[in-house]
């Protein structure tokens, strides 16, 4: 008997006492492995994620999390040989388990970057501006996310096992929240063998992730309301779980993805034979064939103009022709298995169903030629392009053969075809090849309500694209109706997910220790040592310069006009900027102010200040005149050192008032500060430590 697939709860690997059931490779039908959940402490599970794993990802701030998963991913990269060589028993070809395995751990990488980048060095996110509830300016309001104190149960389809987990731990994981993985059965094997060198890194907090190989039987019982659960497959497994009694008595957090009847439209400007022509029949035997059609985002339905149904049908089946269906590990194998032969046989049935309506134009559903197998013990399908000229038809719209199946359907016009597009009742993604931009607008605001992710390709972007079956770590992956109605990925938007997000309301002060971010009418400290002069350790939110008066004078706008080429009519031309409603005569320039207000709060001797990298939220709120004075108030607003660096960045907060006490300019402004010199630190604690003992 083959090896039993293993859980890792509670800490530890857990074996099922039982023998389980037997998961079968999907090249030759032999015994890979068998898997089975018997004797998991499902409700155990649960608790020691919120109560070891929770504590421990709390203790860390979002970049150090994402530190940790940018070397997990670099970890897993340098090993992923082995799981290359497993994948192929999932009927994966090295393109297919490139799209799994490398894409999986390229999304651990892509969050880690994004925490790095938009996310503070903190456990706190805020979430738009401060809203002024007050006249007075003492009290205000300020939207947080923070961590929800729960576990995110992830419940995967067989079709990714590692890209299929990794994109829901890993913005769970930035978040804070542990994560419960429920990977597929029949492709189990491939991510337990992931999830084991996870562990053996030692790279997460014990507890962060667990592993329930096997049965999810009991496990939706025991979640309550700070816990959420993620789903993938299909759309009627999707219903089921959402009106599951703990779920709807929990109120907890459902996103369900779902296999969608995606199109594809060849646009109405479209003629045979040209590239665009070319790229859509390219990308509709790419998404056939790929992974063997078991793609959640693969090309159910091609819609064609009605004059171009022979030409595209014609030239899909001559590049489905060239498709060599066999073992992965076969060179020149070009499309491998399906994940089973249960699944093989499923498609069959799909395939008879949407054939009352339509006609198979490529392939056989009972016969294919194989390379280096047994088409009779694999579970290997042709590619089945089918094409149906029913306009009233309703099985293109209802029914998916999840395999390398996709059916041609004419169309009349742009309206037309979005309004076929939609019978589709919500689909993860649509993709449009157009050469015109106008076009492309009209049909894609159309099918914008219908679709979680809508990609227009043409000769221009044809390059780059990544394709239409691509989910990217930066988008939003998900759909509305038939695909499940949730969202997942979409860079930060799939971290905060998994936050509540809490209007807080109270004084200036109290939201500027809540947030870390200092807001106006906090408390503002004014010393001897200009804040230029402190490292990153020695500041502290609400240290302010208060620099000024400087009076500008014509002569300073007339040299900058000059120095910089602005002769903008305001700045240059007394006659037409007296007749501009808005100034009355000559003002300076908004940069002069800007510089002129670097010029009053720069302290210009080296120190621990290292580099101005930039300037945010700019306006300019008054026109400033000659022989106005200016005046500048600078104060540290937000300090975020980074993870192993010498020096972080520290936010100003910049307010440019002029003599009546006007506001005439705001901003903030960004800067590298370094860190406390270590030296230093340890000479200030024993200098501490003597003065203690004295």
């Amino acid at each position: 008997m083959s090896r039993m697939l293993q859980s890792y709860v509670q800490g530890g690997w857990h074996t099922a006492p039982d023998e389980g059931r037997p998961l079968l490779g999907a090249v030759d039908g032999r015994e890979i492995a068998r898997i089975s959940s018997t004797g998991v402490d499902v409700a155990g599970a649960i608790e020691y994620g919120r109560t070891v794993g929770g504590p421990a990802l709390a203790a860390m701030t979002f970049h150090e999390r994402a530190a940790a998963l940018k070397t997990l991913a670099l970890t897993l990269m340098a090993g992923k040989q082995e799981f290359y060589e497993l994948s192929a028993e999932t009927g994966a070809t090295a393109r297919d388990s490139g799209v799994d395995i490398d894409g999986g751990f390229g999304t651990l990488l892509s969050y880690a970057s994004k925490a790095r980048r938009e996310l503070p060095n903190d456990t706190v996110y805020l979430d738009g501006a401060l809203e002024k509830l007050g006249k007075k300016g003492t009290f205000a309001g300020q939207h947080v996310y923070t961590t929800r104190r729960g576990v995110a149960v992830q419940i995967n389809a067989f079709n990714f096992p590692v890209w299929g987990f990794l994109e829901k731990l890993a913005p769970a994981f930035v978040a804070g929240v542990p994560s419960i993985v429920k990977p597929a059965s029949p492709s189990a094997f491939l991510t337990e063998l992931v999830f084991r060198r996870i562990v053996e890194s030692g790279l997460l907090p014990e507890g962060s992730v667990q592993l329930l190989c096997g049965s999810a039987r009991g496990v939706l019982d025991h979640l309550g309301e700070q816990d959420s659960v993620a789903f993938t497959g299909s759309a009627d497994t999707a219903a089921m779980l959402r009106a599951h009694p703990g779920v709807v008595s929990g109120v907890v957090r459902f996103n369900g993805e779902a296999d969608s009847l995606n199109a594809s439209i060849l646009g109405p400007d479209v003629t045979a034979g040209s590239e665009e022509f070319e790229l859509y029949v390219e990308q509709l035997v790419t998404e056939m064939t790929v992974k063997a059609g078991q793609k959640c985002t693969a090309i159910r339905r091609a819609f064609v103009p009605e004059n171009l149904v022979d030409d595209v049908v014609d030239a899909a089946s001559r590049r489905l022709s060239e498709v060599v269906v066999g073992d992965p590990r076969v060179e020149g194998v070009t499309m491998g298995a399906l994940a089973s032969v249960d699944q093989r046989d499923e498609v069959r049935q799909s395939v008879r169903a949407l054939s009352a309506t339509a006609r198979i134009v490529y392939g056989d559903p009972d016969s294919v030629d194989v390379v280096g197998a047994d088409a009779a013990t694999g579970a290997f399908l042709s590619p089945i392009l089918l094409r149906c000229d029913d306009r009233d038809a309703t099985e293109p719209h209802d029914i998916e053969a999840f395999g390398p199946v996709s059916t041609v359907l004419g169309y009349r016009d742009a309206a037309d075809v979005v309004e076929l597009a939609a019978r589709g009742k919500g689909s993860l993604v649509a993709s449009l090849v157009t050469a015109d931009p106008v076009i492309a607008r009209e049909i894609v605001l159309g099918l914008a309500p219908y679709h979680g992710r809508v990609l227009v390709l043409d000769r221009t972007d044809a390059r780059e694209s990544t394709g239409h079956g691509s989910p990217l770590p930066v988008l939003v992956h998900g759909g509305p109706g038939r695909a499940g109605g949730g969202e997942e990925l979409g860079g930060i938007r799939g971290v905060l997910h998994h936050m509540q997000r809490t209007a807080i309301q109270g004084s200036p002060d109290v939201l500027t220790a809540v947030g870390r971010r200092w807001v106006p009418g906090a408390t503002r400290t004014e010393g001897d040592v200009h804040p230029f002069r402190k490292n990153l350790g020695e500041l502290t939110l609400g240290d302010t310069i208060v620099a000024g008066p400087r009076r500008v004078t014509r002569s300073d706008i007339d040299h900058f006009a000059e120095f910089t080429g602005d002769t903008f009519y305001a700045h240059t031309d007394p006659e037409a900027a007296a007749a501009n409603p808005l100034f009355g005569g000559i003002v300076a320039h908004g940069y002069l102010v800007v510089s002129l207000a670097a010029g009053l709060f720069v302290n210009p001797a080296p120190g621990p200040v290292l580099a101005n990298f930039g300037v945010d939220g700019l306006r300019f709120l008054t026109p400033v005149a000659a022989e106005d004075e200016l005046t500048v108030t600078l104060t540290a607003k937000q300090i975020t050192p980074r993870t192993n660096a010498d020096y972080g960045e520290v936010r100003w907060d910049a307010t440019v008032t002029n003599q009546k006490g006007e506001a005439v300019a705001e901003y903030d402004v960004l800067t590298l500060v370094a860190k406390p010199d270590e030296n230093e630190d340890a000479a200030a604690a024993d200098q501490q430590l003597v003065g203690a003992q004295r």
